[in-house]
């Protein structure tokens, strides 16, 4: 039997650990994960996209996510050719289930968009094939 005690673990804000899977315009940096805290079963951090930038088609293969949109206004386009979307708004919450092809975008092209990430086991990121900008509805490019 182990007897090391666990200890809570604290990352600092501006110590995020950013050597984690990314997909073109959504940095993702994690507070809570198996690379720098004792964590096996759950990676929690903050998704960023700046204004007008939005991320590359992609799946998080077997994992589950849960989502937050601390600020902005986020969209999650999804579906045949991504011609399906969701909007979030600052204070919404989004649950995007395995293996489903989506991109993240942010639809302000002045202000920064902010996720709260929680995704288990693991901060899983498949990227796919990118796709023009013309076939995700209303996105622009700052």
């Amino acid at each position: 039997m182990n007897t090391t005690p666990v200890a809570p673990v604290v990352t600092r804000a501006g110590h995020l650990y950013g050597d984690t899977g990314q997909s073109g315009g959504a940095l993702r940096q994690s507070g809570v994960s198996p690379e720098h805290t004792p964590a096996t079963k759950i990676w929690f951090g903050r998704v960023s996209n700046e204004p007008g930038y939005r991320s590359l088609p992609h799946h998080h293969a077997e994992a589950e996510t849960g989502g937050y949109v601390l600020k902005g206004h986020g969209r999650i386009y999804f579906g045949d050719d991504y011609s399906v979307f969701l909007d979030l708004y600052e204070g919404d919450f989004v649950f995007v289930p395995p293996f489903i092809h989506h991109v993240e975008a942010n639809m302000s092209v002045t202000e920064e968009l902010i996720w709260l990430t929680a995704r288990t086991p693991d901060n899983l990121v498949v990227n796919l094939d990118d796709v023009d900008d013309s076939v995700l509805a209303d996105y622009r490019r700052a």
